[in-house]
């Protein structure tokens, strides 16, 4: 009898958590290397779990890829990994009962840039090739977090195989997945391509496994699915612990059952005394045909308030809009800063413009300052957001806090790595990249929070995103702009740059998009202020006639100024010819300079118009 047959009028207990038992062995490194370096404790545990009454087991193959084994130098090692716990797992059922599943792990979490999708599909594929050719019962693909790359997987290895697959989804929020999707409605898209068994694994409890399979509606052709985790983890002397009772367990999977669920296993946390306790209770369980399924309650979202100021990417797509930089103090007086911010923003600027602790050195946070300037002296504000500094948690609830206060234009940026900074001992967090975050934040404006659960009202930023022409191969730095766009930029802000052919260059190279560019300029203040950032500041480079004109007059200040803005107004003689967007750095609090910028753009315009209006 296979496995299909067996769930047509039964409900079978599968195995639990092989990594929590692997750990309490104080067995820390690549579980899936002890297929072949310790297989005697896999089995053991495997045969633990067949004694409790499992009537399915998987084997230890759920990271067996080439990428994950690849962190611990294991990539060629595939067929080896996979072979061997097709024989431990064999071995164990062997004489009994037991239906062998191959197990097949998710690759993406909230990250997609570490890995294409294609590189996923080709890394499933080796492995996948090596569980159908071990004729097992089924294929198991689990914790799946990111629903397109179960969905391509699915697609990719239904094609090669006709037997059983079970695909299941991990929510980070009940009954929602990570883009927003219903779970009702994410398992029946998994049926309709090909997936026997649909369900869920991981991340979330009984109660919340439950909640979720309250509102999903009996497959018309698969079966339901459900592995939980033995609780919500807690953190206890350092080490993830789930605290559980095996009898709560086993009663929650009752309630599963009464849901429609016909296969029930148990994922992190759980043991083989759980997996005993629900063998018992379900003993004389029989499936449910029919249930009524508590509607999906849809979110009501409210739309966002409109933009008080025109977005950027608008403006900059029919004239002139400049952006100007002021970074917030690394000290406590602020009074300059806000002098500053109020004589650039009289002068034209469009906005004010603050980085995010740049070059990973501590300042005062942009969001505070950004709240004084908009609430006591009215003046439109950009924060930098990097992706350093703050978890997704830290990340959402940022974002959120903008939003409140009316700041709707955001830089989403990598951000400097520590190192480079003040506190080098410090951590950068780098959950997510600056294209992840800026899809993120997108997600945001559909109302969506970054596990997928309903905000309630949708956010209003225009989002923008950091683009370095100071490379070598600029043709690279344009495919990381199409990619940005993709994810959903709105506009760029350029690196400074000290070259008219590398400007002319930025347009020709993109003049094909039809996303705003601005470009940077940043007045230089002495020959040391030029070396430093061509040698030291990462993503800027100086041009050797501008290095040599700095030299020139090195030491000698009233000179070196005059001449640092000499080059950055040539530099805006070209960049106004070819961009509507213009950014301007403002060199260490000297906002003056900037000022003087601002003025000389307005009179090359007002030229411009002239020259216009002659022709």
């Amino acid at each position: 009898m296979g496995l299909l047959e067996a769930l047509k009028n039964s409900v079978l207990v599968a195995d639990g958590a092989m990594g929590t038992l692997l750990y309490s062995y104080g067995l820390e490194s690549c579980h899936e290397e002890m297929n072949i370096e310790r297989p005697e404790i896999i089995e053991k545990i495997h045969s633990e779990y067949i004694q409790a009454g499992a009537d399915v087991i998987q084997t230890n193959t759920y990271g067996a890829n080439k990428i994950k084994l690849t962190r611990y130098g294991l990539e060629s090692k595939v067929v080896e990994i996979n072979k061997g716990a097709i024989e431990v797992a064999r071995r164990a059922a062997a004489g009994k009962d037991v239906f062998i599943l191959g197990s097949i792990g998710g690759i993406r979490g909230v990250r997609k840039v570490d890995y294409t999708l294609d590189e996923i599909l080709e890394a499933v594929r080796e492995q996948a090739e090596v569980l159908i050719a071990g004729r097992l019962d089924g294929l198991l693909l689990e914790t799946y977090y990111d629903f397109e790359e179960l969905t391509e997987t699915l697609k990719m290895v239904r094609a090669m195989t006709d037997m059983p697959i079970i695909a299941q989804v991990s929510m980070q929020e009940p009954g929602v997945l990570l883009n927003g999707l219903k779970l009702n409605e994410a398992l029946k898209q998994l049926e309709q391509l090909g997936a026997n068994i649909v369900g869920v694994n991981c991340r979330l409890g009984p109660y919340h496994t439950i909640q979720a399979f309250e509102e999903v509606e009996i497959p018309e052709k698969a079966y339901l699915s459900a592995y939980p985790n033995a609780s919500l983890l807690d953190i206890e002397d350092g080490r993830v612990v789930y605290e559980s009772e095996v009898d709560y367990f086993a009663r929650a999977a009752v309630e599963l059952c009464n849901e429609g669920v016909r296969l029930i296993g148990g994922c992190c946390g759980t043991t083989p005394k759980h997996i005993e306790a629900v063998k018992k209770k379900l003993a004389h369980f029989r499936p449910i045909e029919k249930k009524v399924a508590k509607p999906v309650r849809e979110a009501i979202i409210q739309e966002a308030e409109p933009h008080s100021f025109e977005p950027l990417h608008e403006k900059a797509k029919r004239e002139r809009s400049v952006i100007v930089e002021l970074d917030t103090p690394k000290h406590l007086e602020i009074e300059q800063f806000v002098e500053g911010a109020k004589a650039l923003y009289e002068a034209g600027a469009d906005l004010i413009m603050m980085a995010d602790n740049s070059l990973a050195s501590p300042r005062v946070s942009n969001l505070a300052m950004g709240a004084i300037l908009k609430l006591q002296y009215g003046i439109r504000t950009m924060p930098h957001i990097t992706c350093r500094d703050r978890n997704l948690i830290g990340l959402q609830s940022h974002l959120m806090g903008l939003n409140a206060l009316g700041l709707h234009d955001v830089l989403a940026v990598t951000g400097d790595p520590t190192k480079v900074g003040d506190f080098p001992g410090a951590t950068s967090v780098y959950d997510v990249s600056s294209m992840e975050l800026i899809s993120l934040i997108k997600q945001l404006n559909e109302g969506i929070s970054f596990s997928g659960k309903s905000l309630k009202k949708k956010a209003n930023f225009s989002v923008a995103a950091a683009f370095n022409p100071n490379v070598r191969v600029i043709d690279r730095a344009v495919s990381r702009l199409e990619k940005k766009i993709e994810h959903g930029a709105d506009y760029f802000i350029s690196q400074p740059i000290y070259s008219k052919e590398k400007i002319v260059e930025v347009y020709e190279v993109t003049k094909h998009l039809e996303t705003p560019i601005y470009i940077g300029i940043m007045p230089l203040t002495s020959f040391k202020n030029a070396e430093f950032l061509h040698h030291e500041v990462p993503g800027i480079k100086l041009s050797d006639d501008v290095l040599e004109r700095m030299k020139q007059v090195s030491g000698n200040k009233e000179e070196e100024t005059k001449v640092g803005l000499e080059i950055a107004k040539e530099l805006l003689d070209t960049a106004t010819q070819y961009f509507n967007g213009i950014y301007l750095i403002t060199p260490f609090m000297r906002y003056e300079l900037t000022i003087q910028l601002l003025q000389y753009i307005q009179q090359l315009d007002e030229q411009n118009k002239g020259v216009k209006a002659n022709g």
